[in-house]
Formats: structure tokens, sequence, C-alpha cells
């Protein structure tokens, strides 16, 4: 298995972490609206991933903190973002957002959660933590990130469509309004799999999209090449 992941501007290691760099984050990261000021936190940060493409996207001026249970994966979060160009920009927490308590507030929060609701629990204890809900229940991390959120805040995630609903019913209980919504198919043959969903503190008219990742002929999609195009090598 590859010791890690390498994008054009950082390399992001994840042999200490239960959950690899995969598909999900990286088109959160592209995908998610950053404010022009304030700071950004990434809830369940793993590798870092989300972290670094936040910093690399607002060139390293918007102050990132990321917090994670799991002590592997903040270890490898903190050597990812030592040998990044922006190690000032980021702060590495072993921590649990459901006891987080800073003096901030923040204008985006950000997270790629857990969300195996019924799926048979993994082996590993670690894993067990990444990949599924009771770990990280919806109405709990709404309820704390609305807590967490300034004003004009915005909170965006990545999960399965078929768990979209459950999502918005918790985040409207905390007060959360749908911003944008798009939905992810992995191509013409297959059906929506993921949803990219960034809420708002405030009232707002929803944005709806879709994007598909590769054409029928196994090809990457323009609108995928475009939107990872400062990330991805091949692109």
């Amino acid at each position: 298995m590859a010791a890690g992941f390498q994008c054009k501007q950082f390399f992001i290691g994840h042999q200490h972490c239960a959950m690899k760099v995969g598909t999900d984050a990286l088109l959160l990261g592209a995908w998610a609206r950053i404010p022009a000021t304030g700071s950004l936190l990434d809830i369940g940060c793993g590798s870092g991933i989300l972290s670094l493409m936040l910093a690399q996207r607002s060139q390293g001026l918007l102050p990132i903190t990321a917090l994670d249970l799991d002590a592997g994966a903040v270890q490898q979060s903190r050597i990812n973002v030592a040998a990044s160009p922006w190690p000032d920009a980021i702060q590495v927490f072993e921590q649990d957002i459901l006891t987080y308590q800073p003096a901030e507030r923040y204008s985006l929060l950000l997270s790629n959660p857990p969300y195996f609701h019924q799926a048979l629990p993994a082996r590993e204890p670690a894993r067990q933590l990444a990949r599924h809900s009771a770990s990280l229940p919806w109405p709990q991390l709404m309820q704390q990130a609305a807590q967490l959120a300034s004003e004009d805040a915005d909170f965006a995630l990545v999960i399965p469509v078929d768990g979209l609903p459950l999502l918005l019913q918790a985040a409207e209980m905390s007060g959360w309004q749908l911003r944008c919504l798009c939905q992810v198919q992995p191509n013409p043959h297959k059906a929506v799999r993921r949803a990219l969903v960034q809420l708002s503190r405030q009232p707002v008219v929803p944005e709806h999209s879709h994007l598909c990742i590769q054409q029928a002929d196994g090809h990457y999609t323009k609108a995928y090449r475009q939107l990872l195009k400062d990330f991805y090598l091949k692109f």
C-alpha cells in the first residue's frame, strides 16, 4: 500500500491513519466555498488532507484548526503540516469535537465525517472511529458545529447520498440552512453515490448542482478535471 499521496504543492503521508486519502476528501477540499476572512475548523482531520487543501486555496492566510480523536492521525497530520509550504497556518490537536470548547468561533467548519450507520464494525478500533457514525452522530455533530460557528459561518461536508435526508433533518434542528448541494456520480452508468453539502447559519436560496467523475469511456470529465486541477498531478 502506498505510504502517501502526492499533490501538486504538498505530500500527504497516511501510513499512520485508519482511513487513507480518498476521492471524498479531495472532492470536498476542492469544492467547499471558503471565506475571505476568519478561522477554519477541520473536524476529524485524519491525515490533514482537507486542512492542507484549504491552506493552499487560501495561500496560508487563514488560520486553520484541525482536530482528531486518533493519536496516530494527529501525529500524521502534524508531520504532513510541518513538511508543507504552510506550517504556520495549521494547528493540529488530539481532541473530541463534542467536548471542544475554544474561545474563538469559526467562519468555515469542514468535515468528512463517519457515516456508516449499519455496516459491520471494523476490526481495528481506529478504523471503527473513522468509519462509523456511532462515534460522531449527526445530531450531536450539527449541534456542536452550530455552537462553534460564527454568526455568518458555513459548514461543508461530504456524505453518501442516501444519508442526505437524515443529515439535513439534523442540520435544520440545529439552525443550519442548506446553501449548496452537489450530487456526485461516479460515471454515467452508475447512480449518484455522494453528496457535497454546504450549510449556512443564515437564510439562503439553496444552489443545486451535479458532478460526474468519469465519462462513459473511463476518462475523467472536464468538470472533474477542472475542480481538481490545482491538486492532482495528472491534471
